[in-house]
C-alpha cells in the first residue's frame, strides 16, 4: 500500500521561517563535488530538519549545482523521503499478508478515528503521523504496528486505542511539564 507523500497544501509560514538554512552548511561542505552526493545530500537534510523543506531543496541547488527538478524525483520516487512536516511519533502500520490477515485494516481504520487523520496524515498538533507500510518484519506479532522503535503486535482495537491513549497522556503531562518550567523561569 503506497501513500501520498506530496501533500499540496501550503506549509504554514511559522514553520518555513523556523528553517535555519545554515546548518545545512556541514552537510554540503561534506558532499559538495562528489559523485553520487544526491541521496546523502537529501538524507542528511531529512536528519537536521525531519522533512525536506521547498528551501532546502532551493540551497542545495545554489550550493552544489544540482537540479532541483532532479532532486524532486529521488525524493518523490524513494520512500524514505519526506517533502512535509510528520509528528513526533510516527505510528507504522503493517498491511503485509500475515498483518492483513490478522486484521490490519481494522487496526489501521481504529487510529483513523482516534487520531482524526487519514493515512498519510499528520495530526494538527504535529505529534502523531499515521502511515501503512508494506511489512515490518514481524509476522509471528500480527497485526502489528511501530511508534518510534517500540513495536505493538497481537492488537486489536482496544490493545490499539490503549497504547494511543497513553502516549497521549504522556504528551499531556511532559506539556504541562514544560509550561511549568517556563512559568517557573518567567
Amino acid at each position: 500500500m503506497r501513500i501520498n507523500r506530496i501533500n499540496t497544501k501550503d506549509v504554514k509560514n511559522e514553520i518555513i521561517d523556523s528553517i535555519d538554512l545554515k546548518l545545512l552548511d556541514p552537510l554540503i561542505k561534506k558532499y559538495k563535488g562528489k559523485k553520487g552526493n544526491l541521496i546523502p545530500l537529501l538524507q542528511g537534510a531529512q536528519n537536521i530538519f525531519g522533512y525536506i523543506p521547498k528551501a532546502v531543496f532551493e540551497k542545495i541547488s545554489e550550493d552544489t549545482g544540482l537540479k532541483i527538478n532532479d532532486m524532486y524525483g529521488v525524493a518523490t520516487f524513494y520512500a524514505q523521503f519526506r517533502l512535509n512536516p510528520v509528528g513526533k511519533h510516527i505510528v507504522r502500520v503493517c498491511h503485509g499478508t500475515a498483518c492483513h490477515v490478522q486484521g490490519a485494516t481494522a487496526i489501521t481504520d481504529e487510529l483513523i478515528s482516534i487520531l482524526g487523520v487519514k493515512d498519510g496524515e499528520t495530526t494538527p498538533d504535529r505529534i502523531f503521523t499515521l502511515e501503512s507500510v508494506a511489512c515490518l518484519g514481524c509476522c509471528s506479532l500480527a497485526p502489528v504496528m511501530m511508534i518510534g522503535d517500540d513495536t505493538y503486535g497481537k492488537l486489536n482495537k482496544k490493545k490499539t486505542t490503549d497504547v494511543i491513549k497513553e502516549l497521549k497522556r504522556k504528551e499531556s503531562l511532559a506539556a504541562k511539564a514544560q509550561l511549568t518550567q517556563n512559568v517557573s523561569k518567567n
